[in-house]
């Protein structure tokens, strides 16, 4: 795997716990079993929601938000296609 010299890179502080846990990792294990743009705005929420704190505050929470209510709009429309076929 690619590592670059420079950490803000290859691990950046705000994608760190205080355990040494990385985000990367945190996404990969709760997304491994979702495709598109479930995958996408599930690994958004969750790089978000860790780093807030760390890096652009308000703003990253309203992220959070914007992908949260993109991913809801997807499976709603998902469920609705689904019924208009079931019928």
């Amino acid at each position: 795997m690619y590592e670059s010299e420079d950490r803000l890179v290859s691990h950046p502080k705000h994608y760190q716990s205080e355990t040494g846990l990385e985000v990367i990792d945190v996404i990969e294990a709760f997304t491994f079993d979702l495709k598109g743009i479930e995958a996408t705005d599930t690994g958004n929420i969750i790089k978000y929601a860790c780093r807030w704190s760390k890096k652009n505050g308000i703003q990253d929470l309203e992220k959070i938000l914007w992908y949260t209510q993109h991913l809801i709009d997807h499976l709603k429309k998902l469920e609705q296609e689904n019924d208009s076929y079931e019928k």
